[in-house]
């Protein structure tokens, strides 16, 4: 990939991250913080997991996917590494982290409920729109890693890939 074909990914990208999971996790939930709430500290460890995995799965969309989170700039490549190997939507799972986090620390109705708001809304998403989206682009490919991971988070099945099979683990 040229050099300035890089560097446009990598600004869509950023401009992804800023325009979609950090108004999500960060500024939405910033606004919701009661002005006298007391925050607890130890809820930040909690953020701090889920804003770690939040970077590690844009990264893998980024490096691994030859895209972005955004549907302007979608991955280029099924995403099978890191994360994905367990759950199909690592980057959802990240952000609802985040957010129990700050309902966690804020100790906010408004935050709790705003956190099963953005569940719901994810999963309507996945469901009614990205898994029908990855059939038609990924193929064989999709149904094959879809077979082996779940969409949230359950059974375990880390699974090994090349460019063209997807197996688990445990199948040699």
């Amino acid at each position: 990939m040229s050099s300035a074909r890089t560097s446009g990914l990598f600004w869509r990208a950023l401009l992804a991250f800023l325009a979609l999971p950090a108004i999500v996790a960060f500024l939405v939930p910033w606004l919701l913080v009661p002005s006298a709430a007391h925050f607890r500290v130890g809820a930040l460890s909690v953020l701090a997991v889920g804003a770690c995995l939040l970077l590690w799965c844009v990264r893998d969309f980024y490096v691994a996917g030859r895209g972005t989170l955004a549907p302007w700039a979608p991955p280029q490549h099924l995403v099978t590494v890191g994360l994905y190997r367990v759950s199909r939507n690592p980057m959802y799972v990240a952000v609802l982290i985040i957010l129990v986090g700050w309902a966690l620390g804020s100790r906010s109705i408004a935050l709790w409920l705003y956190a099963a708001a953005v569940a719901l809304a994810f999963h309507v998403r996945v469901v009614a729109y990205e898994e029908a989206w990855l059939t038609r682009t990924f193929g064989a490919d999709w149904l094959a890693y879809r077979a082996h991971v779940p969409r949230w988070l359950g059974r375990s099945s880390i699974i090994r890939h090349s460019p063209t099979t997807i197996r688990r683990a445990d199948e040699g």
